[in-house]
């Protein structure tokens, strides 16, 4: 469940805004750069889970950038570019790149070719997180995912609806990453309207805090970020199987 994040680089203001909002939409995490220096302090500051990356960066070269990125790390990288002929293509797959979407592009083909990278890229990763995590711990207490039982600080058990469960998984996958209601609804997957989905996590979100807050209507692990949504304030350690 944990929710995808972005980053999508270009260079041009509208097109990079335009992209950060469809993908926000459509229920990534998403972050903005337009140059080398603006993708490495999002790298050095959190998780990337997927580069969206344009070609041409003023004087910047994105291959190279693909290039430099691919040798350090591993995360999938999607060049994007106006520049489609086959021997381009090639340069940007010789370096690395997962796929290369050629401009102009169908938004919802965009979309289609993101997911089936994250897809690939998750497949056996998330199969082997899942198989060797058996429990979370955090601000005190530890959650056993296998047996679905919640601990306090204080050793007492807690019974969870199938919904807060789903929910406290979310957030046990996103510590100290502000999350929107809307990316919330997506990761659980509620079919509901913007809206109504959105009332549904304020409603669910309150559930889960009167079961492992101290005092939730003054929250320290699951709090409120005006304007945004939620974020759990707590590091979170994993034991292993």
């Amino acid at each position: 469940m944990t929710i995808a994040r972005l980053l999508v680089v270009d260079d041009d203001a509208e097109m990079r805004e335009m992209l950060t909002d469809f993908l926000r939409r459509s229920g990534f995490f998403v972050l903005p750069a337009a140059s080398r220096a603006e993708i490495e302090g999002h790298l050095a500051r959190g998780r990337i889970d997927l580069i969206l990356l344009d070609v041409m960066l003023g004087d910047e070269s994105g291959v190279e950038i693909c290039g430099a990125l691919r040798r350090d790390h591993d995360m999938p990288i999607i060049l994007v570019s106006a520049l489609s002929a086959d021997h381009q293509r090639m340069a940007g797959y010789e370096m690395g790149a997962d796929d290369y979407i050629a401009k102009p592009f169908n938004p919802a083909l965009l979309l289609a070719r993101v997911r089936a990278v994250l897809n690939r890229a998750r497949r056996t990763p998330s199969l082997a997180y899942r198989r060797t995590t058996s429990a979370y711990r955090f601000a005190g207490w530890h959650y056993d995912g296998k047996k679905n039982e919640a601990l306090s600080p204080r050793g007492f058990q807690v019974a969870l609806s199938r919904r807060e469960t789903e929910l406290l998984k979310v957030l046990l996958a996103n510590p100290h990453i502000p999350l929107t209601r809307e990316e919330i609804a997506a990761a659980l997957d509620m079919g509901e309207e913007a809206e109504a989905s959105g009332r549904a996590i304020d409603v669910l979100v309150g559930r889960l805090r009167t079961k492992i807050e101290r005092n939730p209507k003054d929250p320290e692990i699951l709090k409120t970020l005006r304007g945004t949504g939620y974020v759990l304030a707590a590091d979170v350690t994993t034991d292993p199987a």
